[in-house]
């Protein structure tokens, strides 16, 4: 007579060793494994471009030639090179000029459309649509309405008694007209962000300060823009990325493709610089070289933004 076991009985609630594995996998690694597409994205497209450039940049690299490592030698060169010096002097100011406005119309304008509005929804769908229109597009109408002959704003500023202006041919007015090219496109854009913001702040701060008096002048700058502070910061981010690396206006603007920005460089921006130097110039080392030179100059300039904002949202 053969006696049988019976198989172990399965405790409830007791697992296995490769089950237990599963579990802390799925606790720690499937987090990891998510988001893995991300930076795998930006370790192709953009640490290694970096990388790369930083490494081409060294280089008396052509186009089209052999290469010979310099060294630092394209940083001495470019640091005393008064046209690359010049587009960054026009880069800085278009970006003052463009930007401060800005940043001003866009908090105001999203304060007016936080109000009580008839037709409110049309009003904030109505600020994206510069953001949809062509670059191409706006440049035409833009080089149209400053036109030295026939232009809109010259002819305005005839009835002052003011002679015709050659727009593009002094660098206070090319800055000036640039600057309200960039404006007229992402003012809204950056309204919309700070009226999604301005949504979020709970409106019982607003009628207590109601009741205790306070003006709505006071409680725009009491209430409104200190709480706004964080995303205060994250447009201005925006606008110092867009407003350093500008490109695409001043080129229209231009009219034709040598990049030159004028006859005398008067709005050739970094950008325009860098691409002047590698495909009209083909000294891809010496424009790698000016590229990583406006990385810097985006660092500097994002923390002295961010520093600045900080200090005007702490304001008392």
């Amino acid at each position: 007579m053969t006696l049988q076991l019976a198989p172990p009985r399965k405790v409830p609630g007791r697992r296995t060793a490769p089950s237990r594995r599963m579990a802390r996998f799925d606790l720690k690694g499937v987090p990891y494994l998510l988001v893995s597409p991300y930076y795998l994205l930006f370790a192709v497209f953009g640490v290694f471009p970096l990388g790369y450039t930083l490494w081409v940049s060294l280089h008396d690299w052509e186009l089209a030639g052999d290469t010979k490592f310099t060294g630092l030698a394209n940083y001495g060169e470019l640091i005393t090179d008064e046209s690359f010096w010049n587009a960054v002097v026009n880069t800085l100011g278009m970006f003052v000029v463009a930007t401060v406005p800005q940043i001003v119309l866009a908090l105001l304008l999203a304060n007016a459309l936080n109000k009580r509005l008839r037709g409110r929804l049309l009003l904030r769908l109505g600020v994206l649509l510069p953001l949809v229109t062509s670059v191409v597009a706006v440049a035409v109408v833009f080089s149209q309405l400053y036109s030295r002959d026939y232009g809109l704003f010259n002819w305005i500023l005839s009835w002052f008694g003011v002679d015709p202006i050659t727009w593009q041919n002094e660098k206070w007015s090319s800055w000036i007209a640039i600057s309200t090219m960039i404006d007229w496109r992402w003012t809204g854009y950056n309204a919309i962000i700070l009226l999604a913001a301005m949504q979020t702040i709970p409106r019982d701060l607003y009628e207590a300060a109601a009741i205790d008096g306070a003006t709505a002048r006071t409680q725009f700058w009491r209430i409104t823009v200190p709480m706004l502070r964080p995303t205060i910061v994250f447009v201005v981010f925006i606008s110092t990325i867009g407003g350093l690396t500008l490109f695409a206006e001043p080129v229209m603007f231009e009219g034709n493709p040598m990049m030159t920005g004028g006859t005398t460089g008067q709005y050739q921006t970094v950008a325009m610089f860098i691409v002047k130097s590698a495909f009209r110039d083909f000294e891809m080392g010496y424009a790698a070289a000016a590229a990583w030179l406006l990385f810097v100059l985006i660092l500097l300039g994002t923390m002295i933004n961010y520093w600045f904002t900080r200090r005007i949202g702490g304001a008392k």
